[in-house]
């Protein structure tokens, strides 16, 4: 009988380094005028003909009635808290895969005006003894925009 040798094995293991992918793809029509419309600050919803739903973020076919929409309307920069969540513990952003700073932040669902469907973004404010339910808000944005959902930096509670 032979020995056989042990062989040594070597595992590769990455420790650090960024990766740069630029792509760019189509969003299609609803979305391209949605965030057109961003950059010269308007916020456009899609109202159903046949229901009258509108929602706050474009979708080309009414989620209640299945018919295609096209009546486009401006919606007022302001609207209602419907839920809210202050972070507090620190996560990956899936976008990034950075971990997401400054802590705490906070999210909130918000009907803007005008609208039957509301739309998830930062709020400016911290404290959670400062954030109620049914508290209006408006969208403050950002100086220099570029057609993302993002032009739109955070919204603020109005007093």
């Amino acid at each position: 009988m032979s020995e056989k040798k042990k062989e040594k094995k070597e595992y590769l293991t990455l420790t650090s380094g960024k990766t740069w992918a630029p792509y760019n793809w189509h969003v299609g029509e609803y979305w391209t005028k949605f965030l057109d419309g961003l950059k010269e600050k308007k916020f456009y919803g899609i109202k159903c003909h046949k229901c009258g739903i509108v929602y706050a973020l474009p979708r080309q076919v009414c989620g209640r009635c299945f018919v295609k929409m096209e009546d486009w309307v401006e919606l007022p920069h302001e609207g209602t808290i419907t839920s809210f969540t202050v972070v507090k513990f620190p996560y990956i952003d899936p976008n990034t895969g950075q971990i997401i700073q400054p802590l705490p932040f906070t999210t909130a669902s918000i009907r803007l005006d005008g609208a039957d469907t509301a739309i998830w973004h930062y709020l400016n404010v911290t404290d959670e003894t400062k954030i109620k339910v049914g508290k209006r808000v408006r969208i403050v944005w950002q100086e220099n925009r570029k057609g993302s959902i993002h032009d739109i930096k955070h919204f603020e509670i109005i007093d």
